[in-house]
């Protein structure tokens, strides 16, 4: 799969304006660059909920880290996260 490369932050400043705060296994989080990541994997055009897990993952990694053992939970959340996204639009 092709990703597109994205336009970086320019500063601290825009990198901060840029996280979004997402509740995983209780705990809310915030993840850099997840709108950005949410529209890579819609423009995708994925359909299969274990693929948009993994490629959610991959593209969230990009700019956060996830600790391994957390992975199954930060999965849940994204997933969860992707659909209401894709709901509102």
């Amino acid at each position: 799969m092709e990703t597109k490369k994205r336009e970086k932050p320019c500063c601290a400043a825009e990198a901060m304006r840029r996280i979004r705060r997402i509740d995983v296994g209780g705990v809310v989080v915030g993840l850099a660059m997840l709108d950005d990541a949410f529209q890579a994997v819609i423009d995708h055009g994925i359909t299969d909920l274990t693929a948009i897990s993994d490629e959610l993952i991959r593209q969230v990694k990009i700019y956060n880290y996830i600790p391994k053992e957390a992975e199954p939970l930060y999965r849940a959340a994204l997933l969860r996260e992707y659909q209401n996204e894709v709901k509102k639009r």
